[in-house]
């Protein structure tokens, strides 16, 4: 790697050049209410997901990347890969980890603020017309462990309380959380620092799903290729990216509630389920010119890919480790995180179901697998859907289980947060009969060549 590369802004330079197609710089002033995401839905709705570059943002005083995660093929890409290769790259570089190493110091120490901290002074943006107030939304916090110094990384959304205060919620209710208990059962606060942009590869590493005690620093060296450059923060010495654009230090207090949310989470709904806890900001850190690095909020493509990419290369590999017959698994946008399609080469009957109870069983958030056969594009709802009305029996091919635990923001989940699951089997099966109509190879090539004859639009 070259020196800086671990920089955000090595990476939108680099990329621009490569993919010049594929980033988007908005020289116009916009707003910081809700305009950084009317552009994302507005463009997904021409079927277009490009890398956003806000160079004037009222409100923030900076520049503003946004929408880097919202294409596969872009993180593909990151990776040096096609989509249809994402999962393998992705698991082949998360095994080759690498411990992060210590700098002496790097771009987020240009500016340190250890006394009147002034959150006001923070670059966010509103990005519903539904949300309490401006979030953070690419938050990434890391805890260390008190005795082995293992780092824990997690998203966690967060609103200003006060002028050194931020509300944040833990709504996931995973290592951090248990750290933070850990923390109380000493007595103590859970020293934490929050990052807010980084390079994307440290970004994905962030959503890594790992066991308690291994640490997502380590996962991104493996994503960058070398270790990650970091320095400790001023107060409580913790290891966070050295190329950062902002990096907070403070506490979470185990006790503190405080109010936090609605906010626009991944169901496409507006949530207001937290655990409204209160992270005291101890030692503001920053570049000179800190670039905010926001992640769109709600069921956008970018909220889902950050989150789904590192957890379909897991399943993706589970799947084809201990059931040889798949070929594919695909967690479609359209689920949220809630429905995962896989397809297999059925060997025997009810193989099928075995492997969808694998992958609800798998997956916590999983609440619907949809099992076809190798030949459906499962990349395509609509292809899903046809096999569905063309294979599935719902009095043969349904398997319910009930009162699992489920995820903690799914509006249709019970308040204490189980759900049922369910697996739907479109495979053909063993005593389906039926042949597919088909079209000759030659009779696509006359087509194609009448239509080149016409040009565009019939071309494209």
């Amino acid at each position: 790697m070259e020196f800086g590369s671990q920089d955000v802004r090595y990476f939108l330079r680099e990329y621009q050049k490569a993919y010049p197609d594929d980033v988007l710089t908005i020289e116009d002033r916009i707003t910081d209410d809700q305009d950084a995401s009317a552009f994302i839905w507005k463009l997904n709705q021409q079927g277009r997901a490009p890398l956003l570059h806000f160079r004037n943002v009222e409100g923030v005083g900076g520049e503003v990347i946004a929408n880097t995660f919202g294409s596969r093929e872009r993180i593909a890409r990151m990776f040096g890969t096609s989509q249809d290769r994402l999962h393998e790259a992705y698991q082949a570089r998360s095994r080759q980890a690498l411990p992060p190493r210590l700098v002496d110091g790097g771009p987020v120490t240009e500016c340190v603020e250890e006394h009147d901290i002034d959150l006001g002074t923070l670059p966010m943006l509103k990005h519903f017309a539904t949300d309490r107030a401006k979030y953070i939304t690419s938050g990434i916090i890391i805890a260390e462990h008190p005795e082995t110094g293992a780092g824990n990384l997690s998203y966690h959304r967060a609103m200003i309380h006060s002028k050194n205060e931020l509300a944040t919620s833990l709504h996931s209710r995973g290592h951090l959380w248990r750290l933070l208990n850990m923390a109380k059962d000493r007595g103590e606060k859970l020293k934490v620092a929050m990052v807010i942009g980084a390079h994307p590869l440290f970004m994905i590493a962030a959503s890594a799903r790992l066991a308690f005690g291994e640490d997502e620093r380590d996962v991104a060296g493996g994503l960058i290729g070398e270790p990650l450059e970091v320095v400790r923060t001023p107060k409580y010495g913790i290891r966070v990216p050295a190329y950062a654009e902002i990096v907070l230090e403070g506490v979470i207090e185990p006790e503190a509630q405080v109010a936090e949310g609605p906010f626009g989470e991944f169901t496409g709904y507006s949530s207001d389920r937290s655990t409204n806890n209160l992270f005291r900001v101890e030692t503001f850190l920053r570049r000179k010119d800190a670039i905010l690095v926001s992640v769109a909020g709600g069921n956008s493509s970018e909220h889902l890919n950050l989150g789904r990419v590192p957890r379909e290369a897991e399943m993706v590999e589970k799947l084809k480790q201990r059931f040889p017959s798949v070929t594919t698994v695909h967690y479609p946008a359209s689920g949220t995180h809630f429905h995962a399609y896989v397809a297999l080469n059925q060997t025997r009957p009810g193989e099928a179901r075995q492997i969808m109870l694998g992958l609800l069983g798998w997956d916590a958030y999983l609440k619907t697998v949809i099992a076809v056969d190798a030949d459906v594009d499962i990349t395509r709802d609509s292809d899903v859907l046809w096999a569905m009305s063309a294979h599935f029996q719902p009095h043969k091919d349904v398997v319910i289980i009930e009162g699992l635990p489920g995820n903690a923001l799914d509006p249709s989940a019970s308040g204490i947060g189980t759900t049922s699951r369910m697996g739907l089997d479109a495979t053909r099966g063993p005593d389906f009969h039926g042949v597919l109509a088909r079209i000759d190879e030659v009779a696509f090539d006359r087509a194609s060549t009448i239509l080149a004859k016409l040009g565009r639009p019939w071309t494209e």
